[in-house]
């Protein structure tokens, strides 16, 4: 371990945001298929900001950090899978809200549970369950929720509403109450277009039933010097030589919350919105208690981290959950990790290289009862330990199935019918750009997207913080984890490891874990030999237990992310993850991760109503209506209960 010297956040801005109306769930009834292929438009005009999903687009890592990982095998956590349920899934989301909505990879997973409840949150919509499995809501589109027009009404002329995304959930057991975030990006009715304004909505829950009535807030986090926010000089475009040049918002992408005792919080990373550049992570404060008493104004302190890790920014700071706050409430502290293996955490953030590293940070929140005064007084301070070396991890390939997007895509009778309205240009014969570029061929089942290696979900739990990344291992994606102790005066690196399966891939891992230390890791598995499935693995603090299967997939991801005819002029960047969640309730790990629960022929995708596969593949499940995808995406999410206890009674106690 290595350690820095503790560094005073220096540049923090408290101000006042006013309360945003409340908010119920209210489902509309699911729209239907046309029958005609896609509607127009299917794909929302520029999915993603110019700036802000730059970094992740890398996923090649390194040759020198690959690590020499195994399959587990070292944790003593006895694991108890006792339900295993699909959550949200894409047809879903396209038809919720009576088909308002946009056709959205990837679902970005966010899984809260207590009281009875588990609340599963993806793009773009959310959803209820009771601990069987059951729903005990329908189908809540996220626009609606928030009191925002639908994500799109079509028609002539098409009418867009606000771009919401990314979000997360958690319960609080010491306050019994719900929380639910998402960024949301403001845009042209009429054109669709990013207008640059967007901000934070975070809804908290009245009362202990997250069915009911819920608080909104709203915080700005365009950051240029707009609606309160501090002028962070983001940028527009790029010189000549490079440079970032111009004026402009910035963007809070990839929000992400914690709580302690004391407070609220969400991180963000803060991008040039039209621009290249990376400015730095930023955390937003709140008090706890002003939002749960549904105050009408409340407080939030922002904390910039741009230079503070020795003249470079912080990048991904994933905050820590506690369950009831037991475990930092006496420190009045709030904890993040986060890596510095990606271009961001270095400089501008403009790719320069494959970066690879051997450390990870963690940050220090202390004096947080000092958000339930009047004039919040936070110190933000850092240590950097010595981990083992990670770099991005390459693309995930998956087991070969059919593809029948990809079917229709290159059969120019289906394409021009119901997909393009013309054969697809990059199938052949193409034209001699197209040649030229190098692009000309069928369109194939392709590998996933596997995250880049920022740390993903951080859980505080037996005097610990308990996170994991995405790194090249063996030259597959798989997992490195992290325990970091706090008891003492400074975080200290207490374990670390990788966790791989041999000639597969192991992605976008997620750590909950009880108060005893026994915990879960969550994952997807996939590869020559799996189908895209969720996966898990017990962890404790003598390391993890093998890679298990919670539900195996049943063919391939077939998403319109992946193919060259959908991504015409942009980046081909077949979209997974980003992540997955688990919640803790007592000894209970709730478990959640994307995976494919369908497949079909082309004969079946062609069937009437065009691209919905009517029959179900999986004679194992139901499904609630008759169609198991869409015509342009087949993703799906799985929900698993885990009871854990150690295998040698109090041998994993802290």
């Amino acid at each position: 371990m290595t350690a820095t010297t503790p560094i005073t956040a220096s540049a923090s801005t408290t101000r006042m945001i006013s309360g945003g109306g409340v908010t119920f769930f209210a489902p509309t009834a699911q729209g239907s298929d046309t029958g005609a292929g896609v509607q127009t438009p299917e794909i929302r005009p520029s999915t993603e900001a110019p700036g802000g999903p730059a970094g992740p687009d890398v996923v090649a890592g390194g040759a020198a950090a690959e690590g020499t990982g195994d399959s587990g095998g070292g944790g003593r956590t006895v694991a108890n899978m006792s339900l295993t349920f699909q959550g949200l899934y894409h047809r879903q989301q396209r038809f919720a809200n009576g088909g308002n909505q946009f056709s959205v990879e990837p679902p970005d997973q966010g899984l809260c549970a207590g009281n009875g409840f588990v609340l599963e949150t993806v793009n773009d919509v959310m959803r209820v369950f009771d601990t069987a499995g059951n729903p005990v809501s329908g189908v809540q589109d996220l626009n609606t929720f928030y009191h925002y027009a639908p994500a799109i009404v079509r028609g002539n002329p098409n009418v867009f509403g606000p771009f919401v995304t990314d979000p997360s959930c958690y319960y609080d057991p010491a306050t019994q109450r719900w929380f639910h975030v998402v960024l949301t990006l403001e845009v042209g009715p009429t054109s669709g277009h990013f207008l640059g304004p967007n901000h934070l909505d975070i809804a908290v829950s009245q009362t202990a039933n997250p069915t009911l009535g819920w608080n909104i807030y709203r915080v700005a986090v365009q950051d240029d010097g707009t609606a309160g926010t501090p002028d962070h000089g983001c940028t527009t475009d790029l010189d000549a030589n490079g440079n970032p040049i111009g004026h402009g918002p910035c963007l809070g992408d990839y929000p992400h919350l914690g709580l302690d005792t004391n407070g609220f919080y969400v991180s963000t990373n803060e991008y040039s919105f039209f621009g290249f550049d990376f400015h730095g992570a930023q955390i937003y404060a709140f008090s706890k208690r002003a939002l749960e008493s549904g105050a009408p104004s409340v407080a939030v302190t922002q904390i910039d981290t741009h230079g503070l890790d020795d003249g470079n920014s912080g990048f991904t700071l994933a905050p820590s959950t506690s369950r009831g706050g037991a475990e930092n409430g006496a420190r009045n502290t709030e904890y993040f990790l986060s890596s510095n293996g990606t271009d961001e955490a270095h400089g501008n953030g403009v790719a320069v290289s494959v970066r690879t590293s051997n450390e990870i940070l963690a940050w220090t929140l202390s004096n947080t009862q000092s958000l339930n005064s009047s004039t919040p007084n936070l110190e933000l301070t850092h240590q950097t330990l010595r981990v083992d070396r990670y770099s991005n991890p390459p693309a995930s390939a998956q087991k070969v199935g059919s593809t029948p997007l990809a079917d229709c895509l290159n059969d120019t009778a289906c394409a021009t019918t119901f997909l393009l309205g013309t054969k697809d240009p990059f199938v052949p014969p193409c034209s001699a750009a197209i040649v030229k570029a190098g692009l000309c061929g069928p369109e194939v089942e392709y590998a996933l997207d596997s995250s880049d290696s920022r740390m993903l979900q951080t859980s505080l739990a037996a005097g610990k913080l308990w996170g994991a990344l995405d790194t090249k291992l063996n030259g597959k994606a798989g997992i490195e984890w992290f325990q970091v102790s706090v008891g003492g005066d400074e975080p200290r690196l207490a374990k670390d490891g990788y966790l791989g399966l041999r000639g597969q891939n192991l992605t976008y891992p997620a750590i909950g874990v009880n108060a005893e230390g026994n915990g879960v890791m969550a994952f997807t598995v996939l590869g020559s030999n799996y189908f895209p499935s969720a996966g898990f693995a017990t962890i404790d603090r003598h390391g993890t237990g093998k890679v298990q299967i919670a539900k195996l997939g049943v063919g391939p991801a077939d998403g319109f992310s992946g193919y060259k005819a959908e991504n015409l002029g942009g980046i081909i960047r077949p979209r997974w993850g980003d992540y997955g969640a688990t919640a803790t309730v007592g000894n209970t790990i709730w478990i959640a991760s994307e995976m494919i629960n369908q497949t079909c022929t082309l004969a079946q995708y062609e069937a009437a109503p065009f691209g919905s596969c009517q029959e179900p593949t999986n004679p194992a499940f139901t499904w609630p209506d008759a169609g198991t995808r869409t015509t342009l995406a087949n993703w799906s999410t799985e929900i698993t209960k885990i009871n854990v206890s150690s295998s040698h009674g109090g041998d994993n106690n802290n």
